[in-house]
């Protein structure tokens, strides 16, 4: 039988750590650690919940960045293209029409901003190539980035600063436009067929290669041009000549 303490002598507690702490059931970890505080838990055992509370809220801005996103994606009508590039060089003629940057801001910031979605741009230059970030914000915090790079677009006679000037341009919007997950289906920013003159006359002879063998031997003798291209045209060719690879190695399987 154990003996009563007496009236007014100290009794030992036992040390926060080792307490139990009684944490309503379902709760958020906010009212988890609130409950833990008032029942005096220890360092360890806050420390835990405040690391859990931490990631609860990481977690709920993503949800509320993702929904917000999908909101205003849903919201975006298709971007008119009003602006029209035409110049001719040795090469031959350019000339397509794209959507300017000032187009695309013009329709995507006042949708953005109704769901809590702003964007901003960080740009890097080295080696030779300008690297453009485009940051997507949420208002509660959660943040996605989007890059690209490209070498100076020299075409149509610009000067050095022109040239590093267009080629941010063109990254901003076509990071801009990756972050929001816009359609690019449409897209013919100096890439589609028949609008540029060397995109036009490579992507036929290339059409017209019927082995691999022929297909690497138009390679070898026009790499050195190919080089020479502003980037927008060289990818796409790029893009038509492995395209057309993949469907000779296709067509022999």
């Amino acid at each position: 039988m154990s003996a009563e303490p007496i009236q007014g002598e100290l009794v030992d507690e036992p040390p926060a750590e080792s307490r139990a702490v009684s944490l309503p059931a379902a709760a958020t970890p906010m009212e988890m650690l609130n409950a833990a505080v008032s029942q005096g838990a220890g360092v360890d055992v806050l420390e835990k919940l405040l690391a859990l509370q931490e990631r609860w809220e990481a977690g709920q801005a993503r949800k509320a960045f993702d929904a917000a996103v999908a909101a205003a994606k849903g919201e975006i009508p298709p971007i008119v293209k009003n602006r029209e590039v035409d110049f001719t060089t040795q090469k031959g003629r350019t000339n397509y029409r794209h959507e300017s940057l000032d187009e695309i801001e013009r329709v995507v910031a006042p949708i953005l901003t109704r769901h809590g979605l702003s964007y901003r741009f960080r740009s890097k230059q080295g080696e030779g190539r300008l690297t453009v970030t485009c940051i997507l914000s949420h208002r509660d915090g959660y943040f996605e980035e989007t890059d690209l790079s490209a070498g100076n677009d020299t075409s149509g006679n610009k000067n050095d600063i022109q040239a590093i000037g267009s080629t941010a341009t063109y990254l901003q919007r076509y990071t801009l436009k990756l972050a929001l997950g816009l359609s690019t289906t449409t897209d013919d920013d100096g890439r589609a067929a028949g609008e540029s003159a060397a995109v036009s006359a490579a992507t036929a002879a290339i059409e017209a290669c019927e082995t691999l063998e022929a297909l690497t031997a138009w390679k070898a003798a026009n790499e050195s041009a190919l080089n020479d291209l502003p980037t927008p045209e060289a990818d796409a060719i790029v893009a038509a000549f492995n395209e057309r690879r993949r469907a000779i190695r296709d067509g022999a399987q």
